[in-house]
């Protein structure tokens, strides 16, 4: 079978890289353009592009997929499927219903829950203890289209959002190859979404990444590891960010002044929350290196009873 693929982040890969060793043949890769990243200002190409120029895979990198030069090339490569993984855009309705075995999207939720831009972030920050991956027939609509399958992965407390995107993706590959087997067979099912259970993972912004140490320790912790290892939740201290990429929440249930470091040991420092405490682990002052909290302490002399700067301050 021909399938055009189309995706562009770290999630995408796992599942190109298995179609690219199922006996399918992947005619083309539709990608985001390369962008500009990084404090060097770099051109910096999407993780799937190296994946597709590593295996001499025609590239496709319109700054819209709906203009009409868009379209013509993906049906220039005469798909009988078209695959969608952490595209970053809307497919519009003349490449949905192009191929003959239809567009079919791994998304990173068991929907209806978690639609949208940041579905594994979003849950981690609410604190889910189960997600998983869902196939499904694309629309025109956001993550709206028919279930075909889906796979339930429970979420660890441990786990950050690289953590827990590495698993998704390597389960939603399993899933993509399991659906595409179904779908030629003739035996793939296909449940409408109930719309009443459905809710909206919105794209991380600006101001979800600040600290507020009048939140509950477990809210915050969960904040952390949803944003960790990137963008990094951060607080102010002295005038400079610190992002927090590790932390663990305590036994300890002291009522003490918000935002006060209440203890410094060997594996770094904890805060009181409004909430209960947090013990911070890893840490990255701005313009430097992301390092242990223990070793961010031998050049950051914090003691007992400092009281960190509030998120306006």
């Amino acid at each position: 079978m021909n399938i055009v693929f189309m995706g562009t982040s770290d999630f995408a890969v796992p599942s190109l890289e298995r179609l690219i060793a199922s006996p399918h043949s992947v005619a083309g890769v539709v990608t985001q353009p390369d962008r500009i990243r990084g404090r060097g200002k770099k051109i910096g190409v999407s993780p799937v592009k190296e994946v597709a120029l590593k295996h001499g895979i025609a590239v496709s990198q319109p700054e819209k997929i709906k203009v009409g030069s868009a379209v013509e090339q993906v049906k220039s490569w005469q798909p009988d499927m078209i695959v969608v993984v952490s595209y970053g855009q809307i497919i519009p309705g003349r490449l949905i219903d192009y191929p003959r075995h239809g567009c079919i999207n791994v998304h990173a939720s068991l929907l209806p829950r978690y639609r949208g831009a940041a579905p594994i972030q979003r849950a981690l920050m609410n604190g889910e203890s189960l997600s998983g991956v869902t196939t499904m027939y694309m629309d025109e609509g956001l993550d709206t289209g028919d279930i075909i399958l889906q796979l339930p992965v429970a979420i660890e407390d441990s786990y950050d959002h690289g953590q827990l995107e590495a698993i998704l993706a390597a389960k939603g590959a399993d899933l993509l190859l399991e659906t595409i087997e179904q779908i030629t067979g003739g035996t793939a099912p296909r449940l409408s979404q109930d719309n009443n259970q459905a809710d909206y993972a919105q794209r991380i912004k600006a101001e979800d990444e600040i600290i507020n140490w009048s939140h509950p320790a477990v809210a915050i912790h969960n904040r952390i590891r949803a944003l960790s290892p990137t963008p990094g939740a951060w607080f102010r201290m002295d005038g400079y960010k610190v992002k927090v990429f590790k932390s663990r929440v305590t036994d300890a249930m002291e009522s003490g002044v918000v935002a006060q470091v209440v203890a410094v040991d060997g594996d770094g420092f904890s805060v009181q929350c409004g909430k209960g405490i947090l013990e911070i682990e890893e840490v990255q002052r701005e313009g430097k290196k992301r390092i242990r909290a223990r070793d961010f302490l031998r050049g950051y002399k914090l003691k007992p009873g400092t009281v960190l700067a509030h998120p306006e301050e």
